[in-house]
């Protein structure tokens, strides 16, 4: 399918990826989106925060790698901090404080923090050399006719002399929705298609804050300007609530607050408090962010929500289709937001490819393709296949909330991760893996992650209680509890139980 006019709404790496992969097929693409250029510093991200590091994961990475564009790839890898796993940050009861390492992976593979301005200029750059691509910034889409393949958007921020805002009309051949969890593209669409939508608000809120660069680092030792590890990503757990940092570049951290909605009332009542709140559930906190700073970043920063999208159909008909956070918002625990999206695109793109060399069924001439009847064979596939992915990861986020802000505290988690990254060593015939390297490390179906790793907590209930006096588990819950002797003091029922999570 070429010489085709694709029209991407959205500018955001998601729908600048999309972009490259239709651009490099041929196509002539238009990119519109809402906001200035993005690589404009003062341009104001929608969620209204400047500094937001991403974890980028093999599914984000693949997709850009499918681009075949090597110096993207090469570039955004280069500028990327690589987190081998969790940092666990505390207080023990004698009051002393510490960090517990936690491994993402027993085979040392990482994930990435990753600025997501660098990564979507770094984008932009590539679309704006070449010549099939045309930008249109500060365009909002105001309507959309998917039938006749026609849409309307009024011009921002520019000088007229009319009170109101100017408005253009444009055709396309296919539209592309890349426009975020309130996607106009995903509003228009819900007219012509039987759309079911599922929006949740969570009960929690999030705010920015920042640890500073170590002052004086040593030029020839890198790791020096950052005043904690740097290659991990930093958790303290408060059970109902969070705090994390992630590490960027420049030694900063981009530290966010995960709290419920009336605990953040409670903080905006009096901020002053905030300092005695962070030393008691974040302990610690307070040497790396001056009180004076924490007080501060608190006032002037957005205490936003956190979103759960879910929608299917994606498409209609051969003529749109969205993509990202449009079709599957998802709340940002498990850190596959954006790897979801990128992921999109490599998908999308191979059935289209895929349907584009079917063999023509006209008799009288064989050598055509009627292009728009397979791109609504491929975009019905496409829907079909990645609802369920979708719908699975964004459970898997929500669930992950949990995980991160209690149960990296919790024995049972531990003994289940140790025994699945034991048999995975050990036994690698099996296939054994933890679902976090399934989701993170893989480019499996997440629909097939939680399936198989619902498999094999079924399995180690079993083998748990088939041979528990057997030597083979014995020596394996041995070792464990040499190595971690709080288990100790959990009820072995509650331990059976969380096995099969």
């Amino acid at each position: 399918m070429s010489g085709q006019k694709y029209v991407v709404v959205g500018a955001g790496p998601v729908g600048s990826l999309a972009a490259l992969y239709a651009a490099k097929r041929g196509h002539d693409v238009e990119i519109y989106e809402l906001r200035g250029d993005l690589r404009d510093p003062s341009t104001m991200p929608l969620n209204f925060t400047k500094s937001i590091n991403l974890a980028l994961s093999e599914r984000g990475i693949n997709a850009m790698r499918h681009a075949n564009q090597q110096e993207l790839l090469d570039h955004v890898i280069s500028a990327t901090i690589p987190m081998r796993g969790r940092m666990i940050h505390g207080k023990r009861p004698s009051g002393e404080l510490y960090e517990e390492p936690q491994d993402y992976d027993i085979h040392g593979r990482t994930i990435f923090a990753v600025d997501r301005a660098g990564l979507n200029g770094r984008l932009l750059d590539i679309l704006g050399a070449m010549p099939n691509v045309k930008f249109f910034f500060n365009y909002k889409l105001t309507g959309a006719d998917f039938k006749r393949r026609k849409a309307w958007f009024e011009v921002r921020g520019q000088d007229s002399s009319s009170s109101r805002p100017e408005e253009v009309e444009i055709s396309f051949d296919f539209m592309i929705g890349a426009d975020g969890a309130h996607s106009s593209v995903r509003y228009h669409l819900m007219k012509y298609t039987r759309m079911n939508y599922q929006q949740q608000y969570v009960d929690t809120l999030w705010c920015e804050f920042q640890i500073k660069p170590k002052k004086g680092a040593e030029p020839q030792d890198p790791k020096s300007k950052f005043r904690i590890s740097p290659n991990h990503l930093h958790i303290w757990p408060g059970k109902k609530f969070m705090f994390i940092a992630i590490p960027s570049e420049d030694g900063s951290f981009t530290c966010t607050l995960f709290l419920s909605g009336a605990e953040f009332a409670k903080l905006e009542s009096d901020s002053s408090k905030l300092p005695s709140f962070f030393d008691k559930h974040f302990p610690g906190v307070t040497s790396l962010i001056e009180p004076i700073d924490l007080v501060s970043s608190f006032e002037a920063n957005p205490h936003l929500p956190l979103i759960s999208i879910k929608c299917q159909p994606y498409h209609y008909s051969d003529s749109v289709v969205i993509l990202g956070d449009a079709a599957h918002a998802m709340v940002p625990f498990y850190g596959q937001g954006m790897n979801a999206g990128l992921e999109d695109v490599r998908i999308l793109f191979s059935i289209l490819d895929k349907n584009a060399t079917l063999e023509s069924n006209n008799p009288s001439d064989p050598g055509i393709i009627d292009e728009a009847f397979q791109r609504s064979l491929a975009l019905a596939e496409y829907s079909a296949l990645r609802v369920p992915d979708a719908h699975a990861i964004n459970d898997l986020a929500l669930q992950n909330y949990v995980e991160m802000s209690a149960s990296v505290l919790s024995p049972t988690y531990r003994l289940r991760k140790f025994l699945e990254e034991f048999m995975s060593v050990h036994l690698p015939s099996l296939g054994w893996q933890t679902k976090y390297s399934r989701v993170s490390f893989g480019n499996e179906r997440y629909s097939e992650v939680v399936a198989k790793s619902g498999h094999q907590g079924k399995v180690l209930l079993r083998g748990f209680v088939a041979m528990l006096c057997g030597p083979v588990v014995a020596g394996i819950v041995g070792l464990y509890l040499v190595q971690r002797r709080s288990f100790g003091g959990s009820h072995f029922l509650d331990v059976i139980r969380n096995l099969t999570k």
